[in-house]
């Protein structure tokens, strides 16, 4: 079993960043895709970005591309998004997520494991 536990939420103005970090426990996730995605009220929960188990293979939302970036510290076994230039869409609840590695990547169906998810409120 893993466990998840997302920390780094909160409010920010529209333009700002903040930096969310996912930390598992229970097992090594060394070998597990690790992705984040969220859900704003009302909405399904969507695919925000995923990093594979070297780290050197990276899948972004295109709603995100070039704001967010995915990385991962094996060592440490967390996983960290960082969020620049914000704005109003992009306030959701996000959840870290995580499965063994593989090409399928994008659907939150494909994901074993998750963290109870941290709040990202954007104000414009």
């Amino acid at each position: 079993q893993v466990q998840l536990v997302e920390s780094g939420g909160g409010k920010v103005q529209a333009g700002g960043s903040l930096r969310l970090s996912c930390a598992a426990s229970g097992r090594s996730v060394g070998l597990f895709v690790m992705a984040w995605f969220r859900q704003a009220p009302g909405k399904e929960r969507e695919f925000v970005a995923a990093v594979r188990w070297s780290g050197s293979i990276i899948y972004y939302a295109e709603s995100v591309k070039g704001r967010f970036t995915i990385s991962r510290d094996n060592d440490k076994n967390t996983v960290f998004l960082q969020m620049n230039s914000l704005n109003a869409e992009d306030t959701a609840v996000y959840y870290c997520a995580a499965r063994p590695d593989s090409l399928r990547i994008s659907s939150q169906y494909e994901y074993d494991y998750w963290g109870q998810g941290t709040q990202v409120t954007v104000s414009s």
